[in-house]
């Protein structure tokens, strides 16, 4: 099937969709995608049929496709929008990334002081070579190179801990390993930002440097309840992220006073996303994970992760108060 074909056919498919009721336009655009781009089909995760509601009205995809995937991580009560669909990861990926250096440095293959150089872009035309020339740049140790990927998005600190544990594929592999399969990290930083806006993301499904909402959910719990590394380690990626200087307007917008956030931020063409770890101030902590593309601006698409991110707090919080599950 072309990718005319296809847009022709989500098109028409979306023109009998939009006079269905919120929620149930959620699962006809689920089921059409999954139709389309051969999703497999698998059982929903929602624990709370009311709270799924909620999140599905705010994350309307009538504008650009939204996916969402949270959990409490608690109980592990879990709930998703549009969260098997794969979705461009952006700078969400350098969790990932930084997992994998971590793993080096418990196995002895360098460390938190090891120095290496920054790799700084050098002009290229887009889609004009496989990867994007490079150059490096000053050494830096690589806890410095950690907190300004996870603090500031600093793609050339990315690129120099990529280099380092391997490349794109050893990203994959550690994801693999522990069991999240539904994640690609296909370029490194400098050739992914060269080479965006080659497709919209809103009406297009590529896998090449995307995830599922649910296997970045994955990734967030495992590194917050230990099952991938040492504690050690794990401060070193969740204190960072907890410093995170980027995305005033998404995650953390909305949150009541008293509320905590770690989280990591992604913005490409026409996509912004935003996942971590929200801590409320019962104490209670929830990973989202969510991605928008669309919206018609970015402001908008800001605006509406805050709003998700939100109402997961305020539905979490609200079950918690009532003794659902505890």
């Amino acid at each position: 099937m072309t990718w005319g074909k296809t847009l022709s056919t989500i098109a028409a498919a979306f023109a009998a969709i939009v006079s269905l009721p919120s929620a149930a336009q959620e699962a006809a655009v689920d089921q059409q995608f999954d139709a389309v781009f051969g999703t497999e089909a698998q059982a929903p995760i929602d624990f709370d049929k009311n709270l799924a509601a909620r999140i599905e009205a705010v994350a309307d995809g009538s504008r650009g496709r939204i996916g969402v995937a949270a959990m409490d991580l608690s109980t592990g009560q879990t709930l998703g929008v549009l969260d098997r669909q794969f979705f461009p990861m952006a700078s969400t990926s350098k969790i990932a990334v930084a997992a994998t250096f971590m793993e080096g440095v418990e196995q002895g293959r360098w460390s938190l002081t090891s120095e290496f150089p920054l790799l700084w872009p050098l002009r290229s035309k887009p889609f004009s070579s496989r990867a994007a020339p490079v150059r490096e740049g000053k050494h830096l140790p690589a806890i410095e190179l950690i907190e300004l990927m996870l603090t500031r998005s600093s793609n050339p600190s990315t690129d120099a801990l990529l280099r380092v544990v391997g490349g794109p594929e050893a990203v994959n592999d550690w994801m693999r390993r522990n069991g999240i399969e539904d994640f690609s990290l296909d370029r490194d930083i400098a050739t992914l930002v060269r080479d965006d806006g080659e497709y919209d993301p809103a009406t297009k499904i590529d896998t090449r440097d995307a995830a599922t909402p649910r296997a970045m959910l994955q990734l967030l719990a495992g590194l917050h309840n230990g099952d991938f590394l040492s504690a050690k380690s794990r401060a070193v990626i969740l204190s960072a992220m907890s410093r995170c200087r980027t995305g005033k307007r998404r995650i953390p917008a909305l949150m009541p006073s008293g509320a905590k956030v770690a989280h990591k931020t992604g913005s490409l063409n026409n996509t912004s996303s935003d996942v971590g770890f929200i801590t409320a101030p019962s104490g209670r902590t929830y990973a989202v994970a969510i991605y928008v593309t669309g919206q018609g601006s970015r402001s908008n698409r800001e605006a509406r992760i805050a709003r998700i991110a939100r109402e997961l707090l305020d539905g979490y919080e609200e079950l918690r108060q009532s003794n659902y599950g505890g």
